[in-house]
């Protein structure tokens, strides 16, 4: 199958499926004539499985790792435990700053509430953001 019809099977844009083939990914043949790529049911598991790894979070570079222990016959499971064990924290670390971030986001939003806007004047950008508490702390100089 063309890249369009793989596409279109795998629900992705055939852009993806060029992106995956040039990442080595997947692995299509070449049409002898034209030089066309053509996929085969095999790329189309790939391409699904390529998909679910990328909803759990696992980069390219991780997929392809992944899928070379598979190649070459070992088992990726000992790997794939490893990589979402050590990204889990990180995840939830980011969770965490985007939250405080959201919690910033509504302490501005109700304190700008009333407050009119302005227009630069050279000593000030934005009213509204150089209102806002400044969390880095200032280096005092004796």
């Amino acid at each position: 199958m063309k890249v369009t019809e793989l596409a279109k099977r795998g629900g992705v844009t055939a852009e993806t499926v060029r992106h995956y083939a040039r990442e080595r990914l997947l692995a299509p043949q070449r049409h002898p004539d034209n030089g066309y790529q053509l996929f085969s049911d095999t790329d189309l598991e790939r391409l699904r499985f390529i998909q679910r790894a990328r909803k759990l979070g696992f980069s390219v570079a991780e997929i392809r790792d992944i899928l070379t222990h598979a190649d070459q016959g070992d088992s990726p499971c000992p790997l794939v435990r490893d990589l979402l064990a050590s990204r889990l924290p990180q995840i939830r670390a980011r969770i965490a700053e985007l939250e405080a971030l959201a919690e910033r986001m509504e302490q501005a939003m109700e304190s700008w509430q009333q407050m009119p806007n302005g227009s630069p004047d050279g000593h000030s950008v934005c009213r509204l953001i150089e209102s806002f508490p400044d969390a880095t702390p200032t280096k005092e100089t004796p």
